[in-house]
């Protein structure tokens, strides 16, 4: 299971929106990941909120991978 945050955003009350999106949209995470994602981001010292916002625009592929992921997953 991969994502991608498409950006995290922080304004001056020091809430968090992040926006995010999954390998698909049918990804059995999508009920779970986003809510590890906000819980995580709470965690953060001075966050005081957090919206998490999925998206499949642009839609995720491989390339958007880090060489890291790439190379674990034997596809370098």
């Amino acid at each position: 299971m991969l994502f991608r945050s498409y950006g995290i955003d922080l304004d001056e009350h020091a809430k968090a929106h992040i926006t995010m999106t999954l390998t698909a949209p049918g990804c059995p995470a999508a009920g779970v990941l986003p809510g590890q994602v906000g819980d995580a981001a709470r965690r953060v010292e001075g966050v005081s909120d957090v919206q998490v916002e999925l998206t499949f625009d642009p839609p995720w592929d491989q390339h958007m991978m880090p060489e890291y992921v790439k190379l674990e997953l034997g596809l370098l």
